[in-house]
């Protein structure tokens, strides 16, 4: 068994769930600003209420297990994007306070709204960023950061904070399309279907932009065999969009939230892709990076251990709150 591999896999399963349960409470959020009625909101927080705090528990994994297995790169990505990350981390922060607090709160409730918009819309933006800082390349001596602070700083790296947005917006869209009913479900579903357009307008735009920014990753793409293995990913994402908009059309309640799924598990397979076998682009391999086969066998005994109970208490969780959420629930 090639333990590099397998914790190559192990954070970017880790890191895909964080984007699908963190994703969509963000979004919630992001959304906040197009729905302004008290009640709304209060519905709206209450859907992630139970699961929150409990979805961030897979960027805590990711950001463990990357530390664990490939050191350099927790090292370099850290000295490389420490200003976003911070940002990020700083956002989060103002959200997870204005979540316990709003709902205590009356005279000064418009200032949390503000703190949960801000912390929500500038944890993803950020984490976009350093997404696509990490898609443009690090540059690495000796197995250190060997760039500017504000690299980060690109024109590429800012859409990609965009495109985040988008994708958050629209997984928090389709997760209250099944959560509410009435008049806020129907809004929800108009907003859902322009949020659809804009996510694969985005993974469009960076498809085509990394490749011209990247030499290795249209070297992958277009002169080897992954051209044609992955020629049919156009045609599932424009099934995947006109099944979203048949199911939005025949009111469905649950399924555009799988869809939207689907669709950023395509554009996530599309990076994972685009950057194999690198752990560092452009030129630091999972293999060079990873610590020594001993720490890797160590680590992998507890991964084997907490991974499937946070994956049993996550499934828990979703189960005993599954269903309808009511304006008047509260959950603390």
């Amino acid at each position: 068994m090639d333990l590099t591999l397998a914790w190559a896999a192990i954070i970017a399963l880790g890191l895909f769930l964080y984007v699908v349960l963190d994703g969509f409470d963000l979004g919630i959020g992001i959304l906040f600003p197009f729905f302004p009625d008290a009640r709304e909101r209060d519905t709206m927080m209450n859907s992630v209420a139970p699961v929150w705090d409990g979805n961030e528990t897979w960027l805590v994994l990711g950001g463990a297990g990357l530390l664990a297995a490939f050191p350099m790169v927790y090292s370099v990505l850290l000295s490389a994007l420490y200003l976003p990350l911070v940002l990020m981390l700083v956002c989060l922060i103002f959200r997870g306070v204005a979540f316990e607090i709003r709902g205590k709160s009356r005279r000064t409730r418009q200032w949390w709204d503000l703190a949960f918009i801000g912390g929500s819309a500038g944890a993803t933006f950020f984490q976009g960023v350093a997404l696509g800082a990490y898609l443009s390349g690090i540059p690495v001596e000796n197995g250190q950061f060997a760039g500017d602070a504000f690299a980060w700083v690109t024109a590429f790296n800012l859409f990609t904070g965009l495109g985040l947005l988008v994708t958050y917006a629209l997984l928090g869209a389709c997760w209250l399309i099944g959560k509410t009913e009435g008049d806020l479900q129907r809004r929800l579903r108009v907003v859902a279907w322009p949020l659809t357009l804009a996510l694969v307008a985005t993974m469009a735009v960076v498809s085509l932009w990394t490749p011209l920014r990247v030499p290795l990753v249209a070297e992958r793409w277009f002169d080897g065999e992954w051209f044609w293995r992955c020629l049919p990913v156009p045609f599932v994402v424009a099934g995947a969009t006109f099944a979203m908009r048949r199911v939005l059309q025949r009111a469905h309640d649950a399924t555009p939230f799988w869809l939207a799924i689907g669709l950023v598990f395509l554009g996530y397979s599309g990076l994972l892709i685009s950057a194999y076998p690198y752990a560092i682009l452009p030129g630091i391999t999972l293999w060079d990076a990873a610590a020594p086969h001993s720490s890797l066998s160590f680590t992998m005994w507890g991964a084997a251990f907490i991974i499937p109970v946070i994956l049993a208490y996550t499934m828990l969780a979703y189960w005993v709150f599954r269903g309808k959420v009511a304006h008047d629930a509260h959950y603390h």
